[in-house]
């Protein structure tokens, strides 16, 4: 492994970089990998962000944007990217497999790989690591490298902008759970270089379309199942309920969220059909670990109160499963206050 100190040699002088991160990025991918890219450019490095598939819209808005590369719309130029690159600094995932196609190219490169995270048990591929399982996002480690690196006055505003949107996204807008008063001392220090906090709020969360508004409110009303003896939601979204409201990539973002709004609910679950596999995402509040349960039960994983997976059963199969578990967990539901 590299020593800090080495990191710091090697980025003292002009290099070509990739930045990348997991497939179907949010909003935490996009904001540390642009917050970075933004801090490397004005170093003098040659860097470009290259991401495995394409991301929502409402997240284009973020200062560089128009200079990402998408993997799946050019392939050989992002392979070729790769083949030269020096140096390559992998942010917001912890295995070569959540790049997909783009990760065995990734992983094939001679570059030296830094790896900037805050999921469990990562794989051990870097050449370095900053790597806190307990950060609020990769945008605060970001932040962290960045001071580390004794550079935290080059953060400008359009690397604050970005930073504060990833870590806005992953926190819930500051709902989920934060281990440490630092994230806000980090934020308010993005506000004061420039981030605006209500401009990137609107281009987050005050962007849906009739279609996307419409999509979640017919969800909660005829696709939501609660076990309120549980504590428990389940809603689970066919490919026709999607073609019906015309939801796209990144529509459904949050709507596994909202179930945790009713009072005394502690476990969210949605499960939707993506055509090749079903998606399973999970929400909690306190001590019930929908990470370990994903884990045991779909090969899935993430956090402590956030976690995803993905199956190849069908829908009606999938649904059937998890609802079937949930009453093993009825001591640990029925203990969180």
């Amino acid at each position: 492994m590299l020593t800090l100190e080495e990191v710091k040699s090697l980025l003292s002088t002009q290099k070509k970089i990739v930045i990348t991160t997991h497939y179907h990025p949010d909003g935490d991918a996009m904001g540390s990998t642009l917050g970075l890219w933004h801090y490397l450019k004005s170093k003098g490095h040659d860097a470009v962000v290259i991401t495995p598939t394409d991301y929502p819209d409402y997240y284009k808005w973020m200062p560089g944007d128009a200079e990402v590369k998408i993997y799946t719309q050019n392939k050989p130029a992002c392979r070729e990217l790769v083949a030269q690159a020096e140096i390559i600094f992998c942010l917001d995932f912890n295995s070569m497999s959540r790049l997909q196609e783009f990760g065995k190219h990734t992983e094939a490169s001679s570059a030296k790989k830094i790896l900037i995270d805050h999921h469990l048990e990562p794989e051990r591929f870097p050449d370095f690591m900053h790597w806190r399982t307990e950060a609020s996002s990769t945008s605060e480690l970001i932040v962290e490298f960045i001071d580390l690196l004794g550079d935290k006055s080059m953060i400008s505003k359009e690397s604050a902008d970005c930073l504060y949107a990833g870590i806005l996204t992953d926190t819930g807008s500051f709902q989920h759970s934060i281990y440490s008063p630092n994230v806000f001392h980090i934020v308010a220090d993005l506000v004061e270089r420039g981030a605006d906090a209500k401009k990137v709020y609107d281009k987050i969360y005050n962007s849906y379309t009739p279609d996307r508004l419409t999509f979640f409110g017919f969800c909660l009303t005829e696709r939501m199942k609660l076990f309120s003896e549980l504590r428990c939601s389940v809603m689970s979204i066919s490919l026709a309920d999607q073609e019906k409201y015309h939801i796209e990539l990144g529509d459904t973002e949050g709507l596994v969220n909202y179930p945790l709004k009713m009072k005394g609910f502690i476990f969210s679950a949605l499960i939707i059909d993506r055509k090749e596999v079903r998606k399973i995402s999970l929400r909690s509040k306190g001590d019930v670990d929908v990470n370990r349960f994903l884990r045991e039960h779909f090969n899935g994983g993430g956090h402590k109160n956030a976690a995803g997976a993905n199956t190849n059963m069908s829908l009606e199969e999938t649904t059937e499963k998890l609802i079937n578990l949930l009453p093993q967990y009825t001591n640990q539901l029925n203990q969180q206050q």
